[in-house]
């Protein structure tokens, strides 16, 4: 129930993002969600795209450095509260959330967020345990 994510370390400087989505757009990959986040002098791009390996390896062949981790997509109720529910379930288990980012889909009364978690495994089975969607990678990927 796991999904893969790419990561790109990026230099803070303008261009850097521009050249990452020109490599993949290049490429023929398509971006389903990103997230970045930023230091003084670097930051993280994290990009959920619709073939991962293409991505890996035509982003590194273009110079960047890329690593792939793994991540949680679940479905929460667009509704006040939503979010709260899971997190809530998290927290009883002691399972911290190290990052987490909104995914764009058509879905209706559904949002849907990807996670990433100090305790993976653990997680996924605390958000089954809860009635709480995971969605898998080959569905995120296409959504």
């Amino acid at each position: 129930m796991k999904a893969e994510q790419i990561s790109i370390f990026l230099e803070n400087k303008a261009g850097r993002l521009s050249e990452v989505t020109g490599t993949l757009a290049d490429a023929g990959v398509n971006i389903r969600a990103l997230s970045l986040a930023d230091t003084t002098d670097f930051g993280v791009l994290r990009l959920i795209v619709d073939n991962n390996e293409k991505a890996e390896e035509t982003l590194k062949s273009a110079g960047f450095t890329v690593r792939i981790t793994h991540v949680v997509a679940v479905e929460v109720d667009d509704r006040p509260g939503g979010l709260h529910f899971i997190l809530n379930a998290l927290t009883a288990a002691h399972i911290n959330v190290e990052y987490m980012y909104a995914f764009v889909a058509q879905s209706g009364d559904k949002a849907i967020m990807i996670f990433r978690f100090d305790q993976l495994e653990e997680a996924i089975s605390v958000l089954e345990k809860n009635n709480v969607t995971v969605i898998n990678g080959s569905k995120l990927y296409t959504l």
